[in-house]
């Protein structure tokens, strides 16, 4: 029988990885290897969901502050101290990566803190040169910000570089329309920046809802992003002073920094996948089957490098669900049907969770149930940011395909609606659930008209 120096190697340290290679090891017995060449925790503990979060947290005071003169309150904020904010959230992610490490350690996992590439089918070779043989090898390396290629490229800045910048930039641009993009935007306008934000599309966040896209779109112009649709770079010169941006059309305009937010690509670049005969997709994702196996018996993958739903408790679940499988004797998939996500603009959220009402049409017959209000405690402060609730509900069945609301901790109210849809719920579920009032969400269970039908 052949013998392996591990049961287990795992390249890549984010959740997906890390939760694959704990489990597999704590809970399961095995001999685990986990190469992490970088910082553990991965692109959402280091460099995205977290940091940003707590950078939404930040950029959310001035408007506080300004709604509380309109209660009453004699408040003020002053001038906003980057280096102290930077110097907390670095102590914050410093605490959280050793917290993944301790829960590594535990389970008796021995972290390689380098670079590891795939030789063949069950080797692994770390910077070092060093060989490592396993039963089964786990690809969990995550994505990476995708620039185009144009002149002058080099000059942009990414959402990863975004957290280590020295100080605040007084004019950006942000080159993109996903959520990476949109939650910046909003940010960085929080933070006192003057946003302008190119997207070379129709509208921004393509994917989501249209309903609620447009609702988003008109929330950062009202905050003052300057959202330019059908806007694109063409080149950018570095010039005193900043850097001089040109549209195709010749435009020109001056920023000091441009951060480039057009989506992310596999990490699987010099991996040596494909010389082990892993097959890789167009986007130069891993091709799995619903086991998380690649085209090589030996060589899973999860998470982000997959490109199937790139957010982070997915890649948790099939990092699990793969443990269990291969060294727990429980097969199990992982669940990708009626995933929620938000997208954390400000000052309202976007929270989903199934189909939008595009996707729903193309299924058969659909009710649109569907609201926008300016809520209580905005209306009160002389704000006109108006919120929305949307269900989207099937003809036939009467169950709620989708909703989608644009509101205030919507990523809040998204995961508890998530329940209901997942276990089924109809329409006159929702109805016979008594509103509690006074609140945003009540809308849900008050929504009795259709406001479209098809």
């Amino acid at each position: 029988m052949t013998s392996f120096d591990v049961d287990l190697f795992v390249i890549g340290g984010g959740s997906g990885g890390v939760r694959a290679a704990r489990i597999a090891a704590g809970e399961h017995g095995a001999r685990v290897a986990l190469a992490e060449e970088y910082r553990m925790g991965g692109t959402c503990v280091i460099r995205g969901c977290v940091p940003k979060k707590l950078m939404v947290f930040a950029s959310s005071f001035p408007a506080a502050i300004e709604e509380a003169r309109a209660y009453g309150w004699q408040a003020s904020v002053g001038a906003f101290d980057w280096s102290a904010f930077r110097v907390r959230l670095d102590a914050e992610l410093d605490r959280l990566e050793a917290a993944y490490r301790g829960g590594l350690r535990s389970a008796g996992v021995t972290v390689h803190n380098t670079r590891a590439m795939i030789e063949d089918a069950q080797t692994v070779r770390l910077a070092s040169g060093e060989r490592i043989t396993a039963r089964q090898i786990l690809v969990a390396t995550g994505g990476r910000p995708f620039v185009p290629e144009f002149p002058g490229a080099e000059h942009v800045l990414t959402s990863n570089d975004i957290f280590k910048l020295e100080a605040l930039p007084a004019r950006v641009l942000i080159v993109g329309g996903g959520f990476i993009a949109c939650e910046f935007a909003s940010i960085l306008n929080g933070l006192g920046v003057k946003v302008t934000q190119y997207y070379r599309g129709v509208q921004i966040l393509r994917g989501f809802d249209d309903e609620a896209r447009a609702h988003v779109a008109h929330m950062l112009v009202d905050i003052g992003v300057d959202l330019r649709l059908g806007a694109d770079v063409a080149a950018i010169e570095k010039v005193p002073g900043g850097l001089r941006v040109r549209g195709p059309d010749g435009s020109e305009a001056e920023f000091d920094a441009v951060v480039y937010a057009t989506g992310r690509v596999p990490n699987t670049a010099g991996l040596g996948l494909e010389a082990a005969g892993v097959t890789l997709g167009r986007r130069g994702e891993i091709v799995v089957d619903e086991w998380s196996q690649s085209s090589v018996p030996t060589i899973h993958a999860v998470g982000d490098v997959t490109d199937r739903i790139n957010l982070t408790p997915v890649a948790i679940r099939e990092g699990h669900a793969f443990a269990d499988t291969i060294f727990g004797g429980m097969p199990r998939q992982a669940d990708h049907d009626l995933v929620a996500s938000a997208v954390f603009t400000l000052p309202s959220e976007l929270g989903t969770v199934g189909l939008t009402e595009e996707d729903a049409r193309r299924v058969g017959p659909i009710e649109i149930y569907a609201t926008s209000f300016r809520p209580m405690r905005s209306a009160f402060a002389g704000h006109n940011h108006k919120v929305l609730m949307k269900l989207v509900v099937s003809a036939e069945t009467r169950k709620v395909l989708g909703c989608h609301i644009v509101a205030p901790e919507a990523g809040e109210m998204i995961q508890m609606v998530a329940i209901a849809i997942k276990m089924g719920a109809t329409k006159e579920d929702f109805d016979r659930t008594c509103a509690l009032h006074p609140s945003m969400a009540e809308e849900l269970v008050t929504l009795r008209k259709a406001v479209r039908t098809g």
